[in-house]
């Protein structure tokens, strides 16, 4: 995933060296090369976003492979989605946020993480409490607090206390744009959820899920939390079909969004098992395309490794899932 914030074709090719959690030489068949540890996974994620969070974004301050492989930037860490290629604002245009949408997020929330708009998706009204799981500095908090207005609440979880703190400090400057005073930040992994039962109305999520070493258990985690008839509203990045193994072994050990994403189906069994029902998954390749097209270095990495005639979108898609708990 560190490929994003790198320069060079030498760089991108340090990445899986021994002290990288993809570990073994880089040409080793999967079989020989260990496995890390659900919380070395969870460890390499939280150092990587803690790097973002203080960087403010993706930045050529992060580019060398020294300073992603500290982050555990190459399994997870150094943050998955968005790209270096084009601003944080380009980006949310590209997914469909509105100016009028954008307005209510201060500027330093925004910091190109998204691979989708779940709020779009949501259809949040007046009065509802969200959730958002992985919330980063707050963007998308800050404009499903402007929606749900000042009878409803937003609460946001991530397990980075930088990015924790750089939510709450944006948090006054969106009280000051709006008038409200509705959303809230809370320290916690999404696996393990730090709210009741049957507490919340809707709960999204934007580009977070695939991160996770334990992607049931936050589906049932998603459906624990939500209240009968509650309405779950994730944009995540997911695999319309297996990766060739030969750009596994890269892109393992590039790209935690990508390494860590699950087969289409594979989110529908989980949800489903979680107890949700009415689920809609909608692939939207278009996203992939928009990276390739705009010559995002990460994606351009993938397509020299693919099959010739293929293209990333042909594997990998920015997936919408909407469900309800019955």
């Amino acid at each position: 995933m560190s490929d994003r914030q790198r320069n060079g074709t030498d760089q991108q090719a340090g990445c899986c060296s021994s002290d990288c959690c993809c570990g073994g030489p880089k040409g080793a068949p999967q079989s020989e090369r260990p496995q890390p540890s659900p919380e070395n996974v969870r460890e390499n994620v939280r150092a990587g976003y803690a790097k973002i969070a203080q960087e403010g974004g993706w930045s050529a301050s992060s580019s060398s492979a020294s300073t992603t492989a500290s982050a555990g930037g190459c399994c997870g860490g150094g943050g998955c989605c968005g790209s270096a290629a084009f601003s944080p604002e380009q980006l949310a245009a590209a997914l469909g946020y509105s100016a009028t949408e954008l307005s209510a997020a201060p500027e330093s929330a925004n910091m190109g993480l998204s691979c989708g708009n779940p709020t779009a998706i949501a259809s949040l009204a007046a009065g509802e409490v969200v959730l958002d799981l992985g919330s980063g500095g707050g963007f998308d908090c800050f404009i499903a607090g402007a929606k749900v207005g000042p009878t409803g609440r937003v609460i946001g979880v991530d397990m980075t206390a930088e990015m924790l703190a750089k939510a709450r400090q944006n948090t006054a400057h969106y009280r000051s744009r709006t008038g409200l005073d509705n959303v809230e930040f809370r320290l916690g992994e999404i696996e393990h959820l730090p709210l009741a039962d049957g507490s919340v109305d809707v709960v999204i999520s934007n580009c977070v899920l695939n991160l996770s070493p334990d992607k049931s258990r936050v589906w049932r985690e998603i459906a624990r939390v939500l209240r009968p008839g509650g309405r779950v509203a994730v944009s995540d990045l997911a695999l319309l079909k297996p990766l060739p193994e030969a750009v596994r072994h890269d892109v393992e050990a590039l790209v935690g969004c990508v390494a860590g994403a699950v087969l289409v189906e594979e989110t529908r069994r989980d949800a489903r098992d979680a107890g949700l029902v009415d689920i809609v998954l909608t692939a939207k390749p278009e996203y992939i395309d928009a990276m390739t097209n705009w010559e995002d270095p990460l994606y351009r990495r993938i397509v020299a490794s693919l099959p010739a005639g293929s293209k990333p979108s042909d594997f990998i898609t920015s997936l919408d899932v909407s469900a309800r708990r019955a």
